[in-house]
C-alpha cells in the first residue's frame, strides 16, 4: 500500500505525461506566480503599510507549501541524491531558503523572488523542449564568441580609462570631474550612449572629446552584436557546413548529404 502510494505520487509530481501530473505542475506554476507577485507588491510602500500582515501570512503559507513539496519530492524520489543536486532540485531548495534565512538576517525574505526560476518548468510541462535547442545554439555561439568579446571588452576598458583620465585633467573638479574613477564612470556612460547627465563637460576641449566618445560609442556597441551573429551563422541548423566540388561540372555543392551533383547528376565523392 505504501509503495503504491509513493508510486502514484511520483507519477503525479515528477511526470507531466498524465492528466494528474500536468494539473499538479500547472497548479504549482500558478502558486509560484502568486508568491512572486506577493514579494513584488510587498516592496510597494503603500501596499506594505496597509497589507503588512496579509503579505507575511501569505508569504509563509507559500513557503511552507513549497517546503512540503520539496521534502515530498525527496521522499518519493527513487534517486534522492540525483534530484537534490539536479538543476531543478537546487532551484527548488533556493526558492525556500531565503524565507528561513530572513528569521536570522533582516531583508533576506525578498530573495524569495528566486522562486521565479521555478517557472522554467513551463518548458517541461507544456512540451516546449524544442525551444531549448535554439537556446543551445545561442549558448554555443556565445561560448565561441568569448575570446573575441573578452578582447573587445579589454579594449573598451582601456579606452574608458584613458578618456576618463584625460577628461579629469581637462575639466577638473570644478566641472564635476572630482576624481579619475568618477571621470571613468562618465566615460562609460558616454561611450555606451546612456548619458545620465549628472556629470557633463563645460570646456570646449572637454565637449570636443565628449563628442568623439559619443561617435565612437555608436560603432563600439555594434561590435559584440556582429561577433555573436557571425558565430550564430556558423553553428545555426540549416546553414551549409562546408562545400564540395563536382569533378565534372566543377560547381560547388553545399548539401552535406548529397550523393549526386544537382547540376549534372554526377556521383559525388
Amino acid at each position: 500500500m505504501r509503495k503504491q502510494l509513493k508510486k502514484e505520487l511520483r507519477t503525479i509530481i515528477f511526470k507531466t505525461n498524465t492528466p494528474a501530473g500536468k494539473a499538479f505542475d500547472i497548479a504549482l506554476l500558478f502558486a509560484i506566480l502568486i508568491s512572486v507577485g506577493v514579494v513584488i507588491l510587498e516592496s510597494v510602500e503603500s501596499f506594505s503599510v496597509n497589507f503588512s500582515n496579509v503579505f507575511v501570512y501569505t508569504e509563509w503559507a507559500f513557503t511552507i507549501l513549497f517546503t512540503l513539496e520539496y521534502v515530498l519530492r525527496i521522499i518519493i524520489s527513487n534517486k534522492k541524491r540525483k534530484y537534490i543536486f539536479s538543476f531543478f532540485g537546487i532551484i527548488d531548495f533556493l526558492s525556500i531558503l531565503p524565507a528561513y534565512l530572513s528569521l536570522v538576517f533582516t531583508g533576506m525574505h525578498t530573495l524569495v523572488i528566486l522562486r521565479s526560476f521555478r517557472l522554467l518548468r513551463v518548458f517541461r510541462i507544456f512540451k516546449l523542449a524544442r525551444f531549448m535547442g535554439e537556446a543551445s545554439q545561442l549558448s554555443k555561439a556565445l561560448s565561441s564568441s568569448r575570446p573575441k568579446i573578452i578582447v573587445f571588452l579589454v579594449t573598451v576598458g582601456i579606452i574608458v580609462v584613458i578618456m576618463g583620465t584625460v577628461m579629469y585633467l581637462v575639466e577638473g573638479a570644478e566641472n564635476g570631474f572630482t576624481s579619475i574613477p568618477k571621470s571613468i564612470y562618465w566615460a562609460i556612460v558616454t561611450l555606451t550612449t546612456v548619458g545620465y547627465g549628472d556629470v557633463a563637460p563645460s570646456t570646449v576641449l572637454g565637449q570636443t572629446l565628449a563628442s568623439v566618445i559619443m561617435i565612437m560609442g555608436y560603432g563600439i556597441i555594434a561590435v559584440p552584436t556582429g561577433i555573436v551573429t557571425a558565430e550564430m551563422a556558423k553553428t545555426w541548423p540549416g546553414r551549409p557546413k562546408g562545400k564540395r566540388k563536382c569533378n565534372k561540372c566543377k560547381k560547388s555543392i553545399y548539401d552535406e548529404d548529397a550523393v549526386f551533383c544537382k547540376f549534372c547528376g554526377t556521383a559525388l565523392e
